[in-house]
């Protein structure tokens, strides 16, 4: 039995099959933010929203409803007011709804992501290896600071315009085909690449 532990897109590898190096850029979330973000919270970049240095804002992504994502929150900058960023044993492992901060996103369009399914209606065979489906929103954890985002199996087909492409089941001795199964995606609706824009 796979354990059910959502936390969000957990980023893995790159599509060459490179490993995930670490590497995020840095975004501002402005103080009109009416949501918490987590680490591994699938983020959009907003519309015409920047700080004064031009750091492109973010907020959550659009969970299902065809909407773009920009990449996954790694973690929260000590310092909202300026470009220095040192991150301190004290702080919060989340960004709390209403606080203006900068944040780490993982958003190269070539990402691998692992995410645990909701299995809600049936949980995924194996053949959704290629097949697209759209994420859902959870609420995260204030204690260990994760996502708890999951991979809607309700949503599996073949749409392009679904959010992120299935591309195998993650291969671990923890991890079976079933509820609560983890499986690779990639960001199918990115908005770096899609042309539908943010």
């Amino acid at each position: 039995m796979n354990s059910n532990i959502a936390s969000g897109l957990r980023p893995l590898s790159y599509m060459s099959g490179a490993p995930y190096n670490g590497g995020v850029q840095v975004y501002y979330v402005p103080a009109s933010n009416p949501t918490p973000l987590f680490i591994g919270d699938p983020l959009v970049a907003l519309d015409g929203v920047a700080d004064a240095n031009g750091v492109p804002g973010v907020g959550i992504a659009t969970a299902g409803g065809s909407g773009v994502i920009t990449g996954a929150m790694q973690g929260v900058a000590n310092n909202a007011g300026e470009l220095v960023l040192p991150v301190v044993q004290n702080q919060a492992p989340y960004l709390p709804a209403g606080q203006a901060a900068y944040v780490y996103v993982a958003d190269d369009p070539n990402l691998v992501f692992a995410v645990q399914e909701d299995s809600v209606g049936g949980a995924l065979a194996a053949g959704a290896v290629s097949k697209n489906a759209d994420l859902v929103a959870g609420a995260g954890s204030t204690v260990s600071g994760f996502s708890g985002w999951q991979l809607q199996s309700a949503s599996l087909g073949t749409a392009a315009t679904l959010q992120v492409r299935i591309l195998r089941a993650y291969q671990s001795i923890d991890n079976a085909i079933g509820a609560n199964a983890k499986w690779l995606v990639r960001i199918n609706l990115h908005a770096v690449t899609s042309p539908t824009g943010i």
